[in-house]
């Protein structure tokens, strides 16, 4: 059966969405099983280990341009997102933290303008809007607290992290390059960054045992090298701003784990959130109705 661009489209995007959807988790698995109070070394073991693991499967280095290119983006993808990600768990309650993070494609619905000369998309920040409300309603209690670092952290990653999305749209792939073989490049790159300030500022924990290896493992080989070959590959094929829209998963997925752990059911505004979230993330993947209109049939 020949596949049409829309299935294409469908596919990509579902596949796409399992990247936010596991991320969903970071948040669960640093407060339940990493050693607290070390955001750099948990962001280096989460990033270099994978990095060397898809440099060899890959087995391709960069070239030219793409070695400051690599190096940049493995900086605002991971090097920076990953310890502010990890510093906003730390000092903010999970509620809090996924708010600020579900602020990142109105961050990229802005910078695809700037950078890529997109066209403004009112439409598509209508619905980040919306998703961030939705978030909020999901996730925020009135026991949240606020802490100026954790809030600095977390609207640095979620501007990090949407600079890199845009600037892997605009700079696409190398030729014959796969990509685990980006993916690795990045997260290799960030590694290396991460390295010194790690074990300067951090050093290594005096509390890592099996349930922090657990941890690490599951951060690195499914949180980082899997997802991010997914969210790289969606990045390139569909719409930068409605590919940002998949985030709001993340907040959701850790609000219901943290439902399951803690064995609390969810409130009825609770589920007015998520009805608002996940609408704005499936009409965040469609056309404005008068492109809709105008398109021949």
């Amino acid at each position: 059966m020949k596949t049409t661009p829309t299935s294409a489209r469908l596919g990509w995007t579902g596949l796409t969405a399992i990247a936010p959807a596991v991320w969903g988790s970071t948040f669960i698995v640093t407060t339940h099983l990493l050693p607290e109070g070390h955001p750099l070394f948990a962001a280096l073991m989460r990033s270099l280990p994978a990095g060397l693991i898809a440099l060899l499967i890959a087995r391709k280095l960069p070239r030219g341009s793409w070695w400051w290119k690599s190096a940049v983006l493995g900086t605002l993808n991971i090097g920076a997102f990953f310890p502010l990600l990890f510093l906003t768990a730390q000092h903010l309650p999970g509620g809090v933290a996924a708010t600020l993070g579900a602020a990142q494609p109105l961050v990229v619905a802005f910078l695809a303008v700037v950078i890529l000369q997109e066209r403004f998309s009112i439409w598509r920040v209508l619905w980040g809007v919306i998703g961030v409300i939705g978030v909020a309603l999901v996730v925020l209690g009135p026991a949240a607290g606020l802490d100026f670092i954790g809030i600095f952290a977390g609207l640095g990653g979620a501007v990090s992290m949407g600079c890199g999305v845009v600037l892997m749209k605009r700079w696409g792939r190398p030729e014959g390059v796969s990509a685990v073989g980006l993916v690795g490049w990045q997260l290799t790159a960030a590694g290396v960054l991460l390295l010194i300030p790690a074990f300067l500022v951090d050093g290594i924990p005096a509390g890592i045992d099996g349930r922090a290896v657990t941890g690490y493992l599951w951060l690195g080989l499914i949180g980082a090298l899997l997802t991010y070959t997914l969210w790289f590959s969606g990045i390139r094929r569909l719409p930068v701003t409605s590919t940002a829209l998949l985030g709001l998963l993340s907040p959701l997925v850790a609000a219901v784990l943290g439902a399951v752990i803690a064995h609390e059911g969810l409130t009825l505004l609770q589920l007015v959130g998520f009805a608002f979230a996940l609408t704005a993330m499936v009409a965040g993947q469609l056309s404005p109705p008068s492109r809709r209109e105008r398109a021949p049939v």
